[in-house]
Parts: C-alpha cells; structure tokens; sequence
C-alpha cells in the first residue's frame, strides 16, 4: 500500500506521540513503591523524554514527564541515526522544560564534541560505548581528535598516545608499542587503548567542570570543538 508523505509524517508522529504519552501516564502509585524501596545503593528513578525529531511532542513528552516528579530527567531517542543537527535540536526543544535543580541525563552520547555541546545546552550527564568500542578497533581518543593506531605511521612512534596524560597506557607505552600489540593480536593493545580512552572521557568532563566555574566554558568549548578532527572513519561493530 502506498502512502503520501504527508500522511506518513502523521503517523509517525501519532506513534511518537502516543510513546510519549504512554511513558509519561506511568501510576505515580508505581513510582512511589519503587522510590519506596530500601536499598544500599540509593538509587535514584528518571523520567525519559521521547518525542521524536517533532519540536512539538518533545515539548508535551517534557512536560508530562516532569509532571511526576521524577528524581532526575533523561532524554531519550537520540544519537539513533539522525542527523546531529536533529539531534541537537531534539535536545534545545526539551531543556528548557526540565526542572533546573534536579540532573538532566542525554542517553547513548557521544563523541567528545558533542558532549562540550550538549553541556553547553544544559546536560549533565551522559553514557557513551565510544570509548571502549573504538578502543577494540584500535581507535583512540585525543584532544586533537581520534587516532587509528593501527596505521603504519604510528609503528615506530615513541610518543605516548597523548603527551601529558596521565593514564597508565600514556605513562608506560608509547604509540608504536601499542600498535605492536595490536597488529599481534595481543589483548593488551586493546585495553590500554580502553583505559586511555575511559581516562580522557572522564578528564573531559572534569575539565568541563573547571572550565564552568572559572566562567570560561564557552570559550574552551569553542576552542576544543574547532581542533577536534576525526582522522579515520569510526569503525561500528
């Protein structure tokens, strides 16, 4: 059966809609028992905002959501294919409805740039497989951007992966070591890309906290997003 793109623009918004709707209508009753609970971890239970790339339905997701006083907001259905400027838009349309006081979370995000820019669009917090995913595939991270150190031109480089890090792969191995473990199948090469990779998403973000206080954030967000280059396509398993 054919259908007009119009129509198939309706439904597709009738079913994110309905989405929303149906989250957002969870029994405040269930939340309560679950809030309820003792537990030793002191968990905390988050709304997801859905809603599509319709600016629209994020806005009524949001509201609905916050409408149960969850403990903290996440905002779901991104970084799933779209575009990043949708996606970016998808998260500029739900914020300004959010509580201020209480976490806003960005699910399945992102690349280091993306995540200098969704905190600049008022997230805080994120989970991301991109540094342990392209850690087994050789990639790691750097303030400059990624780098393939299964390449020949790293094979003989005696440079840390980056210079002044302080995880262990950067402060016992250099690059061409690594690749070596790498190319020779040994698992090794594998983690120490993870723990450099783990350690710079995690010193991103504690830079990003310094830079917020000090009042400087924008500018390093700037700065940072125009030097970051991705040298090699990012592999996906």
């Amino acid at each position: 059966m054919n259908v007009s793109p119009t129509r198939a623009n309706t439904i597709t918004r009738r079913r994110v809609s309905d989405k929303s709707r149906a989250g957002a209508q969870r029994p405040t009753s269930e939340t309560d028992s679950i809030n309820s609970q003792l537990s030793t971890l002191n968990q905390l239970l988050f709304g997801i905002v859905q809603g599509g790339t319709f600016e629209d339905l994020r806005k009524q997701s949001t509201q609905a959501i916050v409408e149960l006083d969850f403990d903290g907001y996440a905002i779901g259905g991104v970084s799933v294919g779209e575009p990043e400027e949708e996606m970016m838009r998808a998260v500029e349309s739900a914020e300004p409805f959010l509580p201020k006081d209480k976490p806003r979370y960005a699910m399945g995000l992102g690349t280091p740039p993306q995540l200098l820019e969704m905190i600049a669009r008022g997230m805080d917090m994120f989970d991301c497989v991109l540094p342990t995913r392209l850690a087994r595939n050789g990639t790691a991270f750097t303030d400059t951007g990624t780098l393939n150190l299964k390449n020949a031109e790293f094979a003989l480089d005696k440079r840390p992966i980056e210079e002044n890090c302080a995880c262990p792969a950067c402060r016992e191995f250099s690059r061409g070591y690594i690749r070596h473990l790498v190319k020779a199948e040994e698992i090794l090469g594998l983690r120490l890309i993870t723990l450099h990779n783990l350690h710079f998403y995690l010193e991103l973000m504690n830079r990003a906290r310094a830079e917020i206080e000090r009042g400087t954030f924008d500018q390093f967000r700037k700065t940072f997003v125009a030097d970051y280059k991705t040298r090699d396509a990012m592999m996906i398993e």
